[in-house]
């Protein structure tokens, strides 16, 4: 482990770290890698060599490494070039820090925080000694250029600011990349679309989750169609993150009849839920279409993936297809009776009853139960 001086933060209940790292506890703990596609071979860098470059590239590309796993896009040379520069002039000058702000790291192995005394949020931060244990989320360029132009610091005391996240999620990490450069680096479309490739995700249930969310948003016949932001990007106005993280809660609580059945139910899970949003378009049609409702809301939506495990049950229950269109609107055909159109009216129901997901869950899970209205 190495010690390292870090101030405690927390926000919304996330724990994370501002820390001070040297230069050489950056060159050794950080690994470097960009997106690779598929079978298709990409150099990790892009942009010709320039005649007056200062920079390695021999030496600097092969501490880069191309992964199906990665998120970071190819290196651009000329940002390497020009931030090479710009680290000598600050060097030379003495007058600028080169690296002023804050880089975004992920931790692969667990940290240990100690403060410096009971209830401070100073203190030493302990990170595993370990080559790679660290990736970038934010300032790859920046500390490519730093490993680039290394050897020319002596020992010259240098320190890299840096946010530490602990062990990171894999889908919180591709979030929080392409949200901070999206907008304001112009990612790609093609970039972005290998994000949104379950490839990223190493959770078998998050992958799932994934596959689902994008069908409902990508697919033509899903009343969800263009409605979704994938991963913060679209023109829709629902989240794709919400949405998958209560799919992968029901995959991860075997929430469709055990290990096997929702391992199954895995190759079908897209279809039934782009029929099943279909029959709740139309169930609910009024409020669908109309602009004064809230039906299309992550609470809504959220909402009617959580009761889907029932709507299920009653299907295998009637040995009925689980995909079947017909099938999952005369299961869903109380709601019609019991729920209606007003209960969505944002300025009505929804706003008076101070709507939940728990809430409407359980109104939407009881109507099933009691289709006739008898009393639970």
């Amino acid at each position: 482990m190495i010690n390292v001086a870090a101030i405690r933060m927390q926000q919304f209940g996330v724990h994370f770290y501002q820390a001070s790292l040297t230069a050489d506890d950056i060159d050794r703990l950080v690994r470097f890698e960009v997106l690779s596609y598929g079978k298709q071979t990409q150099p990790p860098t892009r942009g010709g060599k320039r005649r007056k470059s200062k920079v390695n590239w021999d030496f600097l590309e092969r501490r880069i490494a191309s992964s199906e796993k990665a998120y970071q896009r190819e290196i651009i040379k000329r940002k390497i070039d020009e931030l090479v520069q710009y680290y000598e002039q600050c060097r030379q000058a003495r007058d600028l820090p080169s690296i002023p702000g804050a880089v975004i790291i992920s931790s692969d192995e667990p940290l240990r925080f100690e403060s410096l005394q009971a209830g401070s949020n100073l203190g030493v931060l302990k990170v595993p000694e370990r080559e790679g244990v660290l990736r970038a989320i934010d300032g790859q360029h920046r500390l490519l250029a730093l490993h680039a132009d290394i050897e020319k610091f002596g020992n010259e005391l240098f320190s890299v600011p840096a946010v530490v996240f602990d062990r990171l999620p894999e889908d919180h990490v591709v979030q929080m990349f392409v949200t901070i450069n999206a907008k304001h680096t112009r990612l790609n479309a093609s970039h972005l679309v290998s994000l949104s490739g379950r490839q990223l995700y190493r959770d078998d249930n998050l992958a799932a989750a994934h596959d689902i969310v994008r069908a409902l948003a990508e697919q033509n016949d899903s009343p969800l169609c263009g409605e979704i932001k994938l991963l913060g990007v679209g023109k829709g106005r629902v989240a794709q993150a919400p949405l998958a993280q209560e799919l992968k809660k029901l995959f991860a609580t075997e929430s469709f009849g055990g290990s096997r059945k929702s391992a199954e139910f895995r190759n079908d899970a897209k279809k039934f839920y782009v029929n099943y949003f279909r029959q709740v378009a139309q169930m609910f049609g009024a409020a669908w279409k109309g602009r004064k409702y809230s039906i299309k809301k992550a609470t809504a939506l959220r909402a009617f993936i959580r009761v889907s495990p029932s709507v299920i049950g009653r299907l295998d229950q009637e040995h009925a297809d689980r995909t079947d269109f017909r099938a999952i609107g005369r299961i869903i055909s109380p709601w019609g009776r019991r729920i209606g159109d007003l209960r969505f009216e944002t300025e009505g129901a929804w706003k008076r009853k101070g709507t939940t997901v728990e809430l409407l869950s359980t109104e939407l899970r009881l109507a099933l139960q009691y289709p006739e209205g008898a009393s639970a």
